[in-house]
């Protein structure tokens, strides 16, 4: 087994070569932009890590470490040009760079790009690729249609937003793990297995997300603090508030997020007052170390060496403590 540090060079380098130098530029060139713009590369490198798991060289999940990567920035495209967001990793988004359409033909590239890696497989391992894909990405559609309509609603509650960050996020997490699996040929138990192990990280994933962008230090976050706060989003921890306060909270929480997003001067730190003073914060970080525990519960159930059980819960221990 590689450490995780290793398994993002390789993939990386493995990223350099996959270049779209076709006609016609303007198609591509934005393809090439989003991805190599940075980032984490958490879902390629858990493909990577589980291919090892199940005694497989990383090698042979490479091809399908970049599907995952390059449908995750082709999602991001799409999401960006839905919230109109001016930045994605400190640089302009693609279509501010470019314009809207091309945003939404290059996103569409990307998606059949993804799929096409797929055929550097035998049969019987694209079809399973292609199956856990076309779920996984219907899935991700849902939990963006799901937060979409949530903008719009009041009534919201903690299991329906579970629910969509479940689907927006986690599942290609899962995804990511279980597509590992799949090149190893593991076991269908296996497979499934590492694949709610990923979904149970990636749900903690999106939580930790929540907190650290309404706590965390913007040195480190990589994001604006308190950019949920400002835009209104209606986040576990806005809803946590809600769940707990008395109704005089209520109303001031809810009128704070009534407020414009260009109004935030005195409005992030009252929102974050409420957050704390409610007993939310602390929810937030239980429930974040709830689904880490329930990801870590699933290893008991996998047949592998204590040594690459320790690998996993050491890789979920640092994606919860994290602060970027």
């Amino acid at each position: 087994m590689q450490n995780i540090l290793s398994y993002q060079e390789a993939f990386i380098s493995y990223l350099k070569q996959f270049k779209t130098d076709r006609e016609p530029k303007s198609l591509y060139e934005p393809i090439d932009y989003i991805l190599n713009l940075g980032g984490k590369r958490l879902r390629p490198v858990l493909t990577l890590m589980s291919a090892e798991i199940f005694n497989t060289d990383y090698k042979k999940a490479l091809d399908a470490a970049l599907s995952i990567e390059v449908f995750h920035n082709f999602s991001l495209i799409h999401d960006d040009i839905m919230d109109d967001a001016p930045l994605r990793r400190g640089n302009q988004t693609v279509h501010e760079k470019w314009d809207v359409n091309t945003g939404i033909l290059s996103g569409d590239a990307m998606l059949i790009m993804a799929y096409q890696l797929f055929e550097n497989y035998e049969p019987e391992t694209f079809r399973d690729l292609a199956k856990l894909f076309s779920k996984t990405a219907l899935e991700v559609c849902e939990g963006q249609q799901y937060d979409v309509d949530f903008e719009n609603r009041d009534d919201v509650t903690i299991p329906e937003y579970l629910k969509m960050i479940e689907y927006k996020t986690a599942v290609l997490v899962g995804a990511a793990m279980q597509m590992g699996a799949i090149v190893a040929q593991a076991s269908k138990a296996e497979q499934e297995g590492i694949y709610d192990f990923g979904r149970n990280l990636g749900v903690a994933f999106q939580l930790q997300d929540d907190y650290l962008d309404a706590f965390g230090d913007p040195k480190t976050f990589g994001k604006q603090v308190g950019g949920d706060i400002i835009e209104n989003k209606k986040t576990f921890l806005y809803l946590k508030t809600l769940e707990f306060s008395a109704e005089a909270e209520q109303r001031e929480l809810q009128h704070l997020f009534s407020v414009s997003p260009t109004d935030s001067s005195d409005k992030v730190q009252s929102v974050k007052q409420l957050f704390l003073s409610s007993g939310a914060a602390d929810a937030t970080t239980k429930a974040i170390e709830a689904y880490t525990n329930k990801a870590f519960s699933v290893l008991d159930t996998l047949d592998i060496s204590e040594e690459k059980k320790k690998l996993l819960r050491l890789f979920g221990e640092n994606l919860m403590t994290r602060k970027v």
